[in-house]
């Protein structure tokens, strides 16, 4: 009888050393995927759960739920274990679900060519046409639909896709950074950072900039926001960390989320001209996946909760996202519409530019003066923005 004993616990013993090596090898796989796609917040709800289960099954086989009060006090312990360990992935869960600005976003509808059209076009042909050594072009997503109805009207009809060909469109700093390395010969932007005028000269280069059109700077919140303006002073208190709760500006009694733009964008760009020579506060950041699942920590981009406030160009918000659930605040009273851009009356208005340098491509000036003709402008009218010249 006592041999019989003996044998049943090492028998027990061997199933419990069995199933912990197998868990351990499940659990070492789940724990590399989430590493490889960045859900490190499943980390401890994945701890918990193999524990939980392991205990459980440990209780089982050694005969610990002698009494029903007993196994149900272990359910419980295991499942508050259970139920804490979730609060984080749960909340990242509610996180992602919340919506960014950007998020619907498509530049490969906006291609040249492309049925159908979304860009805008001329009534009648244009009088500027480049058949050969194409100039290449690079911008903003904001400034996207308007170089390309550019090219739209000047370029031979082919494909030009987004991200390879003489149509690109990139962010603000690449399109810089593409235009200063000689990769391209124009780019659609906002005016230079400090940082990006200091690179141009490091390689020996000035970047000359032609305003083509007008657009204005606009800061917005959650629909729901009961703020429905605010004064450049209250933008540089908020944006210096003076002022953090919505209260203090005719809110309610909730702390402010300011969100900002990684270095270089031109809405940043744009900020920290606004700011003058008053310092911004530390840009909220997350982490994020970087190449074979590594973390790395970047600006945070905008997401649309309740006390948020973040900033962009009034087109890339109004005509490119249409998103129903932010709103655009007004300005010391002004509300930025085009009327206002065009009369001077929205503060925060400013010129958007074609930027060149050393390009040794024969029709840059050429196209450069057809923007600033009247069938140009009447392209930059017909896309939503400001033209130069009435």
């Amino acid at each position: 009888m006592e041999e019989r004993k003996q044998k049943s616990l090492s028998d027990k013993i061997l199933y419990a050393v069995f199933w912990l090596i197998c868990i351990f090898f499940i659990a070492s796989f789940l724990f590399i995927v989430i590493i490889f796609t960045g859900n490190m917040h499943y980390t401890s709800m994945l701890v918990t759960g193999v524990m939980v289960l392991y205990l459980y099954y440990l209780f089982y086989l050694f005969n610990f739920f002698t009494t029903k009060k007993r196994k149900q006090w272990v359910l419980g312990v295991m499942g508050m274990a259970l139920v804490i360990s979730a609060i984080t992935p749960v909340k990242k869960i509610y996180e992602n679900n919340i919506p960014t600005v950007d998020a619907e976003l498509n530049v490969w509808d906006y291609q040249p060519f492309m049925e159908p059209l979304k860009i805008a076009t001329l009534e009648e042909e244009s009088t500027f046409k480049i058949t050969e050594d194409l100039p290449r072009l690079d911008g903003a997503t904001a400034l996207y639909p308007l170089y390309a109805s550019f090219a739209q009207a000047v370029y031979p009809e082919k494909t030009y896709e987004p991200y390879s060909s003489e149509v690109m469109v990139n962010t603000t700093p690449d399109a810089y950074n593409n235009l200063i390395q000689g990769k391209v010969d124009m780019i659609f932007v906002a005016g230079p950072s400090k940082g990006q005028i200091n690179h141009a000269k490091r390689n020996g280069m000035e970047l000359k900039l032609t305003p083509i059109g007008r657009e204005a700077f606009v800061f917005f919140v959650h629909q729901k926001n009961e703020v429905d303006e605010l004064s450049l002073q209250q933008i540089q208190d908020i944006y210096s960390g003076s002022i953090n709760n919505w209260q203090d500006v005719g809110g309610s009694d909730d702390s402010i989320r300011a969100f900002q733009r990684p270095e270089g964008s031109g809405s940043q760009t744009a900020l920290e001209n606004l700011m003058g020579e008053i310092p911004l506060m530390e840009a909220p950041t997350e982490d994020i996946v970087s190449g074979m699942g590594g973390i790395i920590e970047e600006v945070a981009q905008y997401k649309n909760y309740k006390n948020a406030i973040g900033y962009t160009f009034r087109f890339y918000s109004n005509e490119m996202v249409k998103n129903d659930q932010i709103k655009l605040l007004n300005i010391n009273g002004i509300a930025p519409t085009i009327e206002n851009i065009r009369n001077n009356q929205y503060p925060i208005a400013s010129e958007f530019y074609l930027v060149t340098t050393n390009t040794d491509n024969p029709h840059v000036d050429e196209f450069i003066e057809w923007i600033l003709s009247p069938q140009g402008q009447e392209l930059v009218e017909k896309t939503g923005y400001v033209p130069m010249i009435e």
